[in-house]
């Protein structure tokens, strides 16, 4: 179904209910199971509003490249906010020109000892329509009986009072990265501020508009609200839960950077019958190159590529250990023969630096295919840090590596002098990245933060201590010296930053009990 969107069912269960209960006082729970109770008795009396309030949210274009897109989801989030009691909501602008404003707001609470700050990202990745699967459009929110990729269908409106099923999934851009943060953690409040919950810390929200073009301005905007955001610890609500299904808090996450790579050939496209054999062949270069890089295990043979790698705690490698390995199911499920990585698990491997390839172009293929030595090879490659590596040396130590198999580095398009000098021409550009960082498991508010999780679920919550997916974190360290906790909510099998991208309803749920459970841990 297209979902409905209207503000008229949101004036019965936010402004009719909520101010009266803010009026009356908030009252403390009880127990860590009465706040769950509470919390799920509201979601569950709810769920056809807060699924027309999210749909709302996603129907309104963000990418980066949207500037109206974005600064119109910053002010719906806004008045998303305002509308669930939470004060002090603004926009918080950088000192740069036309970047994406943050969304603050907090929430007071009298004899609260410590502040919470919860983190989400509203921005999302460029679409190409012509991708998505018939019947869906990135920004119309698109409600299905489960994954389109496992037979799931789409499915009509379902009328007022129908129970939805947890299954069910909705399909839209940002459905599950980020905006499934922004709902999980505004909803959590509206649930507990509904059912007369109290909070047990002070409250602050800031969702950021720019966290997947790398989040260049988010060092800007922290020290430039820094008093503002003084917390003692940012709980981010961003990535997929455990392939497993269960719950899982993340210490750390992955540094980033690409780095394009182009390899040179003749000047003009030549006919590979007549040149084929004399004429280097760029593509054939650069295959060879990239080949260079790894082993036939997957393992990078960068000299160095390893070396200043900060080696996991005892408590670190325990909590892997303990990580259900469904790795074999996985890798059925996704239809390849064998793993790479010499046998260690998935949950091992990305908790190490990668390189992987993003992508590659060079002339044309499939219909388009014509018998060519192509001028130029392209490549983008993703190089994935951990605590230890510095993106810088990263790039470097990948240079060193180009150029030991014969290639003269460029940074910018070769001259005629340098074409005629050199056989082997590449130009590396890298982009701009950011290192990774991680948080002590023993840290005290850490464990509080693995208990109030606990306490949603029956399962074992899994404790990662590294992220596959890369997030800013170091900027909070670095700029506020102050420590953060990645708590997600998304599927696994989300589709993000792909077509057909889609957030499971009972994850959304899930996520709703998650931020009120951490919002009132002892």
């Amino acid at each position: 179904m297209n979902l409905a969107l209207t503000w008229g069912m949101k004036k019965r269960y936010l402004l009719g209910g909520l101010l009266p209960v803010l009026a009356a006082g908030l009252l403390a729970a009880t127990s860590p199971a009465t706040v769950l109770t509470k919390v799920r008795q509201y979601r569950q009396r709810h769920e056809h509003e807060l699924l027309a309030d999210y749909t709302q949210l996603l129907a309104i274009p963000n990418v980066a490249a949207d500037t109206a897109g974005q600064r119109r989801t910053a002010r719906t989030i806004a008045d998303m906010m305002r509308h669930r009691g939470i004060g002090q909501v603004q926009l918080l602008p950088a000192a740069t020109p036309g970047v994406a404003p943050a969304v603050y707001g907090e929430v007071r609470v009298p004899d609260a000892t410590r502040t919470l700050v919860f983190y989400a990202h509203y921005d999302g990745q460029p679409v190409n329509p012509a991708q998505w699967a018939p019947g869906l459009s990135p920004f119309v929110p698109t409600l299905a009986s489960g994954s389109l990729a496992s037979g799931g269908k789409l499915l009509p409106q379902p009328a007022p009072g129908t129970p939805l099923n947890p299954d069910w999934r909705i399909y839209a851009r940002g459905s599950s990265d980020d905006k499934a943060g922004v709902m999980a953690i505004i909803s959590g409040y509206q649930a507990l501020a509904q059912s007369g919950v109290k909070p047990t810390a002070n409250l602050k929200f800031f969702f950021e508009g720019e966290e997947e073009a790398g989040s260049p301005h988010l060092g800007e905007l922290l020290a430039r609200h820094r008093d503002l955001l003084k917390a003692d610890l940012w709980l981010i609500c961003d990535g997929p839960v455990h392939q497993s299904g269960r719950k899982q808090v993340v210490f750390g996450a992955r540094g980033d950077v690409n780095v394009a790579l182009t390899v040179y050939g003749p000047r003009r496209p030549l006919h590979s019958g007549h040149y084929g054999n004399w004429a280097p062949n760029p593509a054939m270069a650069l295959a060879r190159l990239l080949g260079s890089m790894k082993d036939s295990t997957g393992r990078v043979t960068v000299a160095g590529f390893y070396d200043d790698v900060v080696p996991l705690t005892a408590s670190e490698q325990s909590a892997l250990a303990r990580i259900p390995n469904i790795d074999d199911d996985i890798r059925r499920e996704l239809g390849f023969a064998r793993a790479d990585g010499q046998g260690q698990s998935l949950s091992e491997l990305i908790n190490q630096p990668s390189l992987n390839i993003n992508g590659m172009r060079s002339a044309n293929v499939g219909p388009q295919a014509a018998n060519v030595i192509p001028t130029t090879a392209e490549a983008v490659l993703d190089l994935r840090l951990v605590l230890g590596n510095d993106y810088q040396r990263q790039i470097a130590k990948v240079v060193r590596h180009i150029q030991r198999q014969g290639f003269f580095v460029t940074h910018a398009e070769p001259t005629d002098a340098e074409r005629a000098r050199y056989p082997h021409l590449v130009r590396v550009v890298p982009a701009t990245g950011y290192n990774a960082q991680r948080t002590p498991m023993d840290l005290p508010l850490a464990r509080q933060v693995v208990q109030a999780v606990q306490t949603t679920v029956a399962q074992p919550v899994v404790l990662l201590p590294t992220s596959g997916g890369s997030l800013p974190l170091y900027v909070f360290k670095e700029v506020l010296n102050t420590p953060t906790i990645t708590v997600p909510v998304a599927n696994y099998d989300n589709n993000q930053h792909a077509e057909n991208e889609n957030i499971r309803l009972g994850n959304l749920w899930d996520g709703l009990e998650t931020m009120a459970a951490i919002m009132t841990m002892p």
